[in-house]
C-alpha cells in the first residue's frame, strides 16, 4: 500500500465516524489529514522524479562504461608511446615512475612523487648522433 493510499484510507475512516463537522476537534483532524494528503502526494511526486533520474543516471553510466571500454582498449592497443617511455623505480620513495627517452638521455630527472633527483647512465650501443652516447 502506498503512502497516498494509506492517507486515503485514513480519510475514509474519519469520514465513516460521522464526526460533527462544526466541532473544533473534527476541523483539526481534517486539517491534519489534508496536510498528510499533501505530503503523500509530494512523496509520490518525488518517487516518480527519483525513478526518472535513476533511469537517466543508469543510461549515462552505461554510456560511460562503453566509452571507457573503447578508450582503454584503444590505449592498450596503442604501441606508439611504449618504445619511448621507460619505467624507473625511485630508490627513495619506491614508486614506479615513467620517463621518456629524452629525459633518460639527459642523464637525470626529478622524481615527481618525492622530488629525489634520479641519475641515469646511458648504456646505449646505438650509432645515432641524438643520444650523445658516443661522446662519452
Amino acid at each position: 500500500m502506498t503512502v497516498t493510499e494509506k492517507v486515503a484510507y485514513l480519510k475514509g475512516l474519519v469520514e465513516g465516524l460521522d464526526f460533527d463537522k462544526d466541532d473544533k476537534k473534527t476541523k483539526v483532524l481534517n486539517a491534519v489529514l489534508d496536510v498528510l494528503e499533501d505530503l503523500a502526494l509530494t512523496v509520490s511526486d518525488l518517487d516518480d522524479e527519483m525513478e526518472l533520474v535513476t533511469e537517466q543516471l543508469d543510461a549515462v553510466d552505461e554510456d560511460l562504461a562503453d566509452l571507457e571500454e573503447i578508450f582503454y582498449d584503444e590505449a592498450e592497443d596503442c604501441d606508439c608511446c611504449d618504445d619511448d617511455m621507460y619505467e624507473v623505480e625511485c630508490p627513495n620513495c619506491g614508486e614506479t615512475v615513467y620517463f621518456d627517452e629524452e629525459i633518460i638521455l639527459d642523464g637525470e630527472a626529478e622524481c615527481p612523487n618525492c622530488g629525489e633527483v634520479l641519475e641515469f647512465d646511458c648504456d646505449c650501443d646505438c650509432d645515432c648522433d641524438d643520444c650523445g652516447c658516443e661522446d662519452e
